[in-house]
């Protein structure tokens, strides 16, 4: 029997960072390697995105994790015992074909996910190489630019401002290294500001402020103002960027912004956002439509797209079939990337090989609800992806994936090369 093969695979239920149950699956080869993983899962979710199995009724809200546990322990173990790990996207296959759902609803994304990346790490530890040499082979790799909360709103903060997320890059820095401590800096300050204007509500589900503002503008405002209390130029040493969500708050055919009680047609609510981008130092905006928004991004692109990344969450859901429809239409120039979304590590990685490959961005990016398990950042190094999206620059389920991500750039040592503004797909940020 070769030392990759499936030996054992067992399920549990974990907790993750909103006291909510999570999928933990552990996958133990033949040799020895052991591979654990966590599933997992987002407040904001797209329509077509892979989903969850949750076990309903009133226990932690109806968010318990046991079908999707036993589905594991009594479906999957026994289908996987006795294949190669190192197979990664047979094994996927199988996952796909045993819950025999479009959107891995029998089994339960959860499991699936769970399940995959768990054989993947268990592959690469037989291997004896860390995880993101394991996947990037003899290429090296570059180290990807990191997208940071500093407020967050939305789904992720009781919808106290519209806008799910606002971020800051720092493609300039000289390292990854650099990136985090020029944004440590500004969430201090950002915090300090909010403190003396009595504007600072707690944090939200990723670890940004939780603000208290009157309109959406005025969060802007307020994180250009925290980048230059903070010493650092607006748009040089960092740029901000937004994820909008704005499925979260179409409603009826309209964008309704309920923190400034109004509503928008999609033309309006473009408009208002391309005039950010000529008031703010604004780099890249995540779903700035609906998910079925189609027109709504071919018209940022035709608007911004030659020097604004525009990002697709909702509206590609890490599936390679809607990221090639989009690259044909030209409604977007970048996607963000999530494990869960997917469902298992081989269609995600067909989402990013088909971006990359027509010089799309890609972004590897956590999801609100999160734990300890750092997979994703050696995805996003293994794969050479170029961003990162973890939240905020708080929080422990947070900070365990940039802490990851510094040991990486450390064992790199003089061969870690910053992604910066070439991980970017657009001529050329400017203000």
């Amino acid at each position: 029997m070769s030392d990759t093969t499936i030996r054992r695979v067992q399920a549990r239920s974990v907790w993750d960072s909103r006291a909510r149950p999570a999928v933990e699956v552990e996958v133990e080869l033949d040799g020895g390697a052991l591979g654990r993983a966590i599933a997992p899962a987002g407040a904001s979710r797209g329509r077509h995105e892979a989903v969850d199995l949750r076990d309903g009724g009133s226990a932690f809200g109806g968010f318990g994790v046991e079908r999707a546990v036993a589905n594991v322990n009594g479906e999957v173990a026994p289908r996987l015992a006795g294949l190669d790990a190192s197979k990664q996207q047979e094994l996927d296959q199988i996952l796909i074909e045993l819950d025999g759902t479009p959107d891995k609803s029998r089994l339960g994304g959860n499991a699936t996910v769970a399940t995959s990346m768990a054989a993947l790490k268990a592959s690469a530890q037989a291997s004896d190489l860390p995880l993101w040499r394991y996947l990037a082979g003899d290429a090296t790799p570059r180290i990807p630019v990191p997208e940071i909360q500093i407020f967050g709103g939305g789904a992720h903060a009781g919808r106290r401002v519209d806008i799910q997320d606002f971020l800051i890059m720092a493609p300039n820095a000289d390292s990854f290294r650099h990136a985090l401590q020029m944004t440590a800096e500004v969430y201090l300050q950002a915090g300090t500001l909010m403190q003396e204007s009595g504007r600072l509500a707690g944090t939200a589900d990723e670890g940004g402020w939780w603000p208290n503002f009157d309109s959406n503008e005025q969060a802007l405002e307020m994180l250009v103002r925290a980048i230059e209390s903070a010493k650092l130029v607006p748009g040089e040493d960092v740029w901000v960027s937004l994820d909008v969500a704005a499925s979260e708050f179409f409603v009826d055919g309209r964008y309704r912004l309920g923190l400034e009680e109004r509503e928008l047609e999609s033309a309006e609510l473009i408009e208002m956002l391309v005039r950010w981008t000529r008031d703010y130092p604004i780099l890249s905006i995540e779903d700035p439509v609906a998910e079925d928004d189609g027109e709504g991004m071919r018209l940022m692109m035709e608007r911004i797209g030659s020097h604004v990344q525009i990002i697709g969450d909702d509206f590609l859901v890490t599936n390679a079939e809607r990221v090639r429809r989009a690259i044909e239409s030209g409604a977007g120039n970048a996607v963000l990337l999530k494990v869960n979304q997917a469902g298992s590590v081989s269609e995600t990685r067909a989402a990013q090989l088909a971006a990359a490959n027509a010089g799309w961005g890609t972004v590897v990016s956590a999801r609100s609800g999160e734990t300890e398990d750092v997979t994703i950042a050696h995805l996003a190094v293994g794969w050479d992806a170029g961003q990162f999206k973890v939240g905020s620059i708080a929080r422990g389920e947070r900070t365990a994936k940039w802490n990851e991500m510094l040991r990486i750039e450390e064992a790199l040592g003089a061969d870690a090369v910053y992604a910066g503004q070439g991980a970017l797909p657009i001529r050329g940020a400017r203000r």
